[in-house]
């Protein structure tokens, strides 16, 4: 996925709500639209490099401009939390993903259950429903997700188990949206009944993914899949 071309190096000064924080441009203090509602304490810091785009003007918003990027002792990482279905659905369609090989129709914004699901894929023996869920959190080369409570993370990962035991397939993907990780963990000490819903999820036939990115000032794009580690970890 291409990135803008025309970032903007910034600074961060304070986060003030889930979806917006103040930054710094050239000295001028500007209102910036953070399209993740993670804690990002890892990220958003003050040694830490921003880089963002100007929004476009009107349509009513308040925000001047959209994090895209935070560079972290030289590795970049993508914070927008919109992006992993859509690179999961590059990463597919371009055949690079193997374990969703032969589906080749595919549906965004699927409601199953009570939830609206990122990916549904289907092909001539099979349908699978695909959850997308972002990661940004990596301490000691492990990429640890959430980084706080999601009970809507939590009702995704049931209603995938609903839907194996309806007979179809259903995966979670955890997209790393950074390249410094080696293997991915549930976060337990976040959110323990998420990591129960995995485990579970994992009993019942939910297939768990997770996919480390390479990011560039150009673009982001799922580079290979790393291995997940369920157990032994309350």
């Amino acid at each position: 996925m291409l990135l803008p071309n025309n970032l903007i190096k910034a600074s961060f000064i304070k986060r003030l709500n889930r979806f917006a924080m103040l930054a710094e441009v050239d000295g001028q203090q500007v209102l910036c639209h953070v399209a993740n509602s993670g804690r990002l304490r890892e990220l958003l810091a003050r040694e830490n490099t921003l880089w963002l785009t100007a929004a476009p003007v009107g349509n009513g918003r308040k925000t001047t401009h959209d994090l895209r990027l935070v560079e972290i002792k030289g590795v970049l990482v993508s914070a927008d939390s919109r992006l992993p279905n859509h690179l999961l659905l590059e990463a597919i369609e371009s055949n690079q993903l193997e374990e969703f090989a032969g589906l080749d129709q595919v549906r965004s914004e699927v409601t199953y259950g009570d939830s609206r699901l990122d990916l549904v894929l289907s092909g001539p023996d099979s349908t699978c429903f695909v959850e997308a869920k972002p990661v940004t959190l990596v301490e000691n080369r492990v990429a640890m997700f959430p980084d706080a409570p999601t009970s809507r993370g939590r009702k995704h990962v049931l209603n995938l188990c609903a839907a194996v035991e309806e007979g179809y397939r259903a995966a979670v993907a955890f997209v790393v949206q950074r390249p410094d990780a080696d293997f991915l963990e549930p976060s337990v000490k976040s959110d323990p009944e998420l990591y129960v819903a995995l485990l579970l999820a994992e009993k019942t036939g939910v297939e768990i993914y997770a996919y480390r990115c390479s990011v560039s000032m150009k673009e982001i794009t799922i580079s290979e899949r790393i291995p997940v580690r369920l157990h032994d970890l309350a």
